[in-house]
């Protein structure tokens, strides 16, 4: 009893999530985490992040999810953070800390594991060494030859780990085929649009005569959602922005197709089933969503800076011209993705937790028998 009280102990530590969610850095990592810590909580993990946020209001949005937060003073890499963090990983003895952010270095994932913790990194630009335990990247590109890391350094890499909410894996069964007509559409530019063009899109898609709705799904802090707001009362009725998980839920099933800017939303729709043209406006999400057009589960028209509105209808009216075009979309983005990306990601972590090396490094040996 003793050394399996120990083990647990050794083995059943908190995860710390350090990520930020800023205009500047964007908020993609900060929702990438929050998707996470909610597989963990499912395991019954303690969850903490260290973050530093703006707005302020995104620490109701973690506390509601049952994490904890402590602020960050600096932002992820800048001078002073790396101290701060391993001071958070000593303070909670936490089993994993998990890092996404542009700010990570090679170093500075080298230092994190020197304390004996398991590092993991979120990065889908392999633009550096990781010097980690693990490696996740919820999109399909780049893929595994792209990446350099340490020896010992795990990879999980593709569509099987893309992260989903439960709002998304909810709604794969309810939306088993595609919903009757009129055609409606879906504007999910995702968690950072710093083109705005969400606002963009949905002013053309309501000058589109096939389409008779448009529903923005959009943060509140979207830096033109006081503009859709005041699109919405000059649209009669044919635009809705909505901003919550309940409200997101009835929209999914009900719309024909929709408009994404190829980062972790355009996975998520694809586990429900809804055909997508892309938009993009980074390379990492614009080598995403040509992955995804050669998969078949999208069609990819380019930079949104380079796609005019008469292209934006052009593809709009072919894919709504074509029913079979629409289904074939939907089988094959529902074949490739279950909405089981969050828990692949966290029994890997489990495993590599309750390795007999970890373990070891933890002070427990196995087979060590403890009188009681």
């Amino acid at each position: 009893m003793v050394q399996e009280r120990l083990r647990m102990d050794a083995t059943r530590g908190p995860i710390l999530f350090r990520c930020d969610g800023t205009p500047e850095a964007g908020w993609e990592p900060f929702y990438q985490c929050l998707s996470l810590a909610a597989a963990f909580q499912r395991r019954r993990r303690g969850t903490h992040f260290f973050s530093y946020l703006d707005p302020l209001s995104l620490a109701t949005v973690i506390n509601r999810g049952n994490n904890d937060w402590v602020p960050a003073e600096q932002r992820l890499g800048s001078d002073g953070d790396l101290a701060a963090t391993l001071a958070q990983v000593r303070r909670l003895n936490a089993a994993a800390v998990v890092v996404s952010g542009e700010g990570m270095t090679s170093d500075y994932l080298a230092a994190l594991r020197e304390t004996g913790t398991l590092v993991v990194a979120f990065d889908s630009t392999a633009g550096i060494t990781f010097d980690a335990d693990l490696v996740v990247n919820p999109l399909t590109s780049p893929g595994r030859k792209a990446y350099r890391s340490r020896p010992g350094c795990q990879l999980l890499l593709g569509h099987k780990y893309a992260l989903c909410r439960g709002v998304f894996r909810r709604q794969r069964t309810i939306r088993a085929t595609e919903p009757a007509g009129p055609f409606r559409a879906l504007v999910a530019m995702g968690d950072d649009d710093p083109r705005g063009e969400a606002f963009t899109r949905a002013e053309q898609l309501l000058e589109m005569d096939k389409v008779s709705k448009v529903t923005v799904a959009c943060r509140t802090h979207h830096p033109r959602y006081d503009d859709l707001r005041d699109l919405v009362d000059g649209s009669g009725g044919k635009l809705e922005v909505v901003t919550e998980a309940k409200e997101l839920m009835t929209r999914l099933v009900r719309s024909h197709f929709a408009l994404t800017a190829g980062d972790g939303w355009s996975g998520e729709l694809c586990v429900v089933g809804i055909p997508q043209l892309i938009l993009t406006q980074t390379d990492r999400h614009a080598r995403h969503a040509k992955r995804m057009d050669e998969d078949g589960v999208a069609t990819f028209l380019g930079d949104a800076g380079d796609v005019s509105f008469d292209q934006l209808k052009e593809a709009v009216d072919l894919l709504l011209d074509d029913a079979m075009e629409r289904k074939g979309m939907t089988r094959c983005a529902r074949n490739q993705y279950d909405g089981r990306g969050p828990d692949r990601v966290v029994n890997g972590m489990e495993i590599m937790l309750h390795a007999p090396a970890r373990k070891r490094a933890a002070g427990v040996v196995p087979g060590l028998r403890i009188a009681a």
